[in-house]
């Protein structure tokens, strides 16, 4: 492949990726500046899903798919979604749900063909997030009463596209994670991800959003360490990151508590936000043998008019046990052969990805569906896939010449 073809083809991967985030956005949140239809937002974020399958499928006619046993896991997880939402128990919407979640495996599919290990598709997820966020930050400039709302406590909202607080505060935790990891891998200069990190932490700050602070911490701290022992950097940055909390925590104790409580009171924080109540009637309400184990059919991860905002719980409710079963099995083969992988960057952004969503899958659904939650652990499944082994040169045949018979007989003599 001519290094213009690659080049070529490496544009239309990342348009692709970024097609897959666009429609991993969602419909509902925050009003926006322009009142914005759902049914306008659905047929954008589907139609991003539709073109980014023909795209795949016409940069990679030959079909030529790699091994990987997480989007096998993903393709097992259309069995029960089908069979729970046959019945149309939750009606046609887990159909066209599950017709959804059948083009996003697919299109993954039809990628893997490029995951060979490198820090490649790292690049796509960080671009087009930060590119997300950059909506974020210019709503917040052309009206921050629109995007910092009461309705939502004053947390950042996206006032262009309908992001909700945990949305936006995902997306800055896991590029400033991947984009901390690339400076100390030196895959990028340090001015570069300076760019990418400050305004994405002043954002996070902004949503006040726990859980994915909470994920980013973790997640950093588990990768770094990864990689303590065969780089320098990583033992500087983490003694650094170690002082920096130490005296964060003494100096702005109170500071960063008020922050973290977010002005709730104790009953509400212990709950966490209302979602245990949730929890306990979803656990609590009778089932069939079919629902037990094939769940309800997909739907809008939530119960009784609430959001459930658990992943385990949204899958136990639309695809059962069985659905639980094949999630903790994705999260587990990922991390097995994440641990397996020796020491290196991408190691390290694999380990970061699926730490954090595991730690976020306890209070935010998106484990069992398209959402970008599949997306952070697919990039995970690009950094631990082998990498491809690379063709053997050909020689040119060398013209075999015809040696006379007198020379053949000098030779016996």
């Amino acid at each position: 492949m001519s290094p213009d073809h690659a080049g070529h083809t490496s544009k239309i991967v990342g348009t692709v990726w970024g097609l897959l985030i666009l429609n991993t956005l969602g419909s509902a949140g925050a009003k926006t500046i322009i009142p914005l239809p759902r049914s306008l937002i659905q047929m954008v974020t589907m139609g991003a899903l539709v073109a980014a399958f023909a795209l795949a499928l016409a940069v990679n006619l030959q079909l030529r798919i790699r091994a990987s046993a997480f989007v096998f896991l993903l393709t097992l997880l259309l069995v029960p979604s089908v069979i729970s939402s046959a019945d149309l128990e939750s009606g046609f919407g887990a159909l066209f749900r599950c017709v959804r979640l059948a083009l996003f495996v697919g299109t993954l599919w039809l990628l893997s063909r490029w995951w060979d290990g490198s820090p490649t598709f790292v690049r796509h997820h960080i671009r087009m997030y930060f590119a997300v966020l950059g909506s974020v930050a210019a709503g917040l400039v052309i009206s921050p009463g629109a995007a910092l709302p009461d309705l939502y406590g004053g947390r950042l909202v996206g006032a262009l596209w309908p992001l909700t607080p945990p949305q936006i505060g995902q997306y800055a935790a896991v590029i400033i994670g991947l984009t901390v990891l690339l400076v100390l891998g030196r895959r990028t200069d340090r001015g570069s991800a300076a760019v990418v990190i400050v305004p994405a932490l002043v954002l996070l700050a902004l949503t006040h959003t726990r859980t994915a602070t909470l994920g980013l911490l973790i997640g950093l701290a588990l990768a770094i360490g990864s990689l303590i022992l065969t780089s320098a950097a990583a033992r500087r940055f983490f003694t650094w990151a170690v002082l920096c909390a130490a005296v964060a925590t003494v100096g702005f104790g109170s500071v960063l508590q008020a922050w973290f409580l977010r002005g709730q009171s104790q009953e509400n924080f212990t709950s966490l936000t209302g979602r245990a109540k949730v929890w306990d009637a979803l656990l609590s309400a009778p089932r069939t043998t079919s629902e037990y184990l094939f769940g309800a059919g997909l739907g809008d991860k939530s119960f009784g008019g609430l959001p459930i905002d658990n992943s385990w719980l949204a899958v136990y409710q639309e695809q059962g046990m069985t659905g639980v079963t094949l999630v903790a099995a994705i999260i587990i083969v990922l991390g097995g052969v994440a641990l397996l992988r020796p020491p290196s960057l991408s190691r390290a952004c694999a380990i970061f990805l699926i730490s954090y969503c595991a730690i976020a899958s306890y209070t935010e659904a998106g484990l069992g569906d398209a959402s970008p939650y599949l997306l952070h652990l697919a990039v995970a499944a690009s950094l631990v896939a082998a990498p491809a082994a690379a063709a053997p040169l050909s020689t040119p045949g060398v013209p075999r010449r015809r040696v006379p018979r007198w020379a053949q007989r000098s030779e016996v003599t």
